[in-house]
Formats: C-alpha cells, sequence, structure tokens
C-alpha cells in the first residue's frame, strides 16, 4: 500500500519556492487533470459560487488527485457538515470564505481536525481514508497535519484581528480576496489600490511571523502581473480561473480573425 504524502502545496512553500494554481468554476474532472498535468502545484474548487453536489464535487477532487496537484476546496460557508465532507472526499485542504475573525476560524478548525486540534467526526469509510484500508490513528494523524485549514480574509474587520487569526493552532494559511476586500474598504474593484495592497503586506508580514502562508489570486492575463505579485511577497499564486481563461482566449481569437475581414 502507498504511504501517504506530504500536502505538495506546503512542501513547495516550505522550500521557498512560490506555489502555482488556478481555480476551477467548470467542475470539469478533465480540466483539473490538465491542470495537474500542466505542473499547476494546486488547484482551488470553487464551491461557494459555483456550486455543486457531492457527487460532482467528489469527481473533481478524484480529478485533481490524478492530476498530481492539491484539490482544495472553497465551500460556500463554515458549515461543519460542508467542511468535514470535502476533506473526507480527498481535498488537501478547505477554503472558507469570509473569515471574520479568531472565533470563525476557531469553528473551521474544530470542523476540519480531529482531537485533539478540533471536533471532527470519525468516518474512515471515505477516498480520504482509502475506503477503511487505511483509516486508522496514522491517518487521524496525516489528516490533522497535511489536511490544510486555509480561512479567506476578504473584510476590513479581519485585518484587523489578522494576528489573532493567524496565531490559531490549526490554521495553515490565509486566502486573500481583493475583489471583495476591495469593496469592504470602500474602493471596488480596485485591487491595486494602496489600501488593498497594503493590507495584503500587512497580511504576508503575520504569516512569516507565525511560519504560515499566504495565497493571492491574480486574473487572466496573469503574465502581465506577474512582477507586481512577487513584489506583494506572498507565498503562492492562483493564475485566474478556468472559465475566465477560456472566454479571454476565445474573445481574442475571435477577435483576431474577425478583425482582418
Amino acid at each position: 500500500m502507498r504511504s501517504r504524502q506530504p500536502n505538495r502545496l506546503r512542501e513547495i512553500i516550505r522550500q521557498g519556492d512560490i506555489a502555482l494554481g488556478s481555480c476551477l468554476y467548470s467542475f470539469s474532472p478533465a480540466l483539473i487533470e490538465l491542470a495537474g498535468f500542466c505542473g499547476l502545484d494546486f488547484c482551488r474548487i470553487d464551491n461557494e459560487h459555483a456550486w455543486r453536489q457531492d457527487q460532482s464535487t467528489e469527481d473533481v477532487l478524484r480529478g485533481g488527485l490524478l492530476g498530481g496537484l492539491v484539490p482544495l476546496l472553497r465551500v460556500d460557508r463554515d458549515n461543519p457538515y460542508l467542511i468535514r465532507k470535502a476533506l473526507e472526499a480527498g481535498a488537501g485542504g478547505v477554503i472558507i470564505p469570509h473569515a471574520k475573525g479568531k472565533a470563525d476560524v476557531q469553528r473551521m478548525v474544530e470542523a476540519a481536525k480531529f482531537h485533539p486540534l478540533g471536533k471532527r467526526g470519525y468516518g474512515g469509510l471515505c477516498l480520504s481514508g482509502k475506503w477503511g484500508v487505511d483509516a486508522g490513528e496514522e491517518w487521524m494523524d496525516w489528516s490533522n497535519r497535511e489536511q490544510l485549514v486555509i480561512p479567506m480574509v476578504e473584510d476590513v474587520g479581519a485585518l484587523e484581528e489578522i494576528d489573532e487569526i493567524m496565531a490559531t493552532n490549526g490554521v495553515d494559511g490565509i486566502f486573500f480576496g481583493p475583489a471583495d476586500f476591495s469593496i469592504s474598504a470602500g474602493v471596488p474593484l480596485k485591487i491595486w489600490h494602496e489600501k488593498v495592497v497594503g493590507a495584503v503586506k500587512t497580511i504576508v508580514e503575520t504569516a512569516d511571523k507565525y511560519g504560515k502562508f499566504v495565497i493571492y489570486p491574480i486574473g487572466f492575463p496573469q503574465w502581465e502581473q506577474v512582477e507586481r505579485v512577487k513584489e506583494l511577497g506572498v507565498h503562492a499564486v492562483e493564475l485566474g480561473h478556468d472559465v475566465s481563461i477560456l472566454k479571454s482566449v476565445w474573445q481574442k481569437s475571435i477577435g483576431s480573425f474577425r478583425s482582418s475581414h
């Protein structure tokens, strides 16, 4: 039986490299497999805005694992049932939107981690537990250590509690939401506004202090923003959404052909 591996996303960051990923809106198992085969390190599966039911979510998680990347599932709220189901189904971590402060993230940790870190109920007949073949104490320890808990900072109020959030035992990193944060800061969708950039830098400094990471998403085309993003000091970068990438490529291709006639 194959031994369990460390979480690739965190290992890359520990080595001092920037982890690269993308976001899946389409819930296509083939696309997330392709993302892994292309060399991406992780993929956020968006189950907040692009909601799907359990079976299609499980299929996409399997696709990510087959492609060799770390599938991260963004749940639509910090519901203990949804968090547990995602981790049992094979997610390498959960991303929980709109964390407000320490009380929120502590509740997330309790849902995601087994005792003594949390209150997650035991259920080993799942993909993560290899359908009961390898679902003992070692699996529980591995789950506590390698399945990541990643709250999203999307509100000014959360920034005010960022030290307490980062200090929470069981929180592995932060996913920054620039669009929602800009709205909360009163500068809607101006993601390079000084208020937003300053917030990112504060979060990164706090993450470094506690030995944790920050994931930052950038839109398509990403190559126009590489240097600006590197200057932020973030540890992982999400390179757009599958749907927006396809949209942009198709629009550009159609425009190129039609403008030549």
